[in-house]
């Protein structure tokens, strides 16, 4: 089992890694709308989800995987009026691939974020 640690998405802000490598799959910890210097991003849902899926794939392309091999994803919102406004963005990021999905609304999320995703995926 390795750590995967990359400088261009934001560095863990507690006692966890950006992801783990299990050899041949790789699972991530939950992402937020923190830029790679750790500082929030303005703007709402339509900003903080790009940013979010941006961190995703900047940790999975250091794990040597990408998006296109993510298996699931689990979405926390805020917010599930958000819903379609974030499977818009999701769309343009993943394209044709259609990974499993789970999507849940949550009280609060660190930061007082609107959306946090994770993903599993394979090298």
């Amino acid at each position: 089992m390795d750590y995967v640690v990359t400088k261009n998405a934001p560095s863990a802000i507690g006692p966890y890694s950006q992801a783990v490598d299990l050899g041949n799959m790789i699972f991530t910890s939950g992402q937020i709308a923190l830029k790679p210097d750790g500082k929030l991003v303005e703007g709402g849902i339509k900003t903080q989800t790009t940013q979010v899926l941006t961190n995703l794939s900047e940790v999975l392309k250091e794990a040597g995987s990408s998006l296109s091999k993510v298996v699931k994803t689990t979405i926390l919102l805020a917010n599930m009026e958000d819903f379609a406004e974030v499977n818009k963005i999701y769309a343009e990021f993943f394209g044709d691939h259609k990974p499993a999905r789970s999507t849940v609304a949550v009280k609060t999320l660190p930061l007082n974020v609107d959306i946090e995703i994770e993903a599993i995926a394979i090298k």
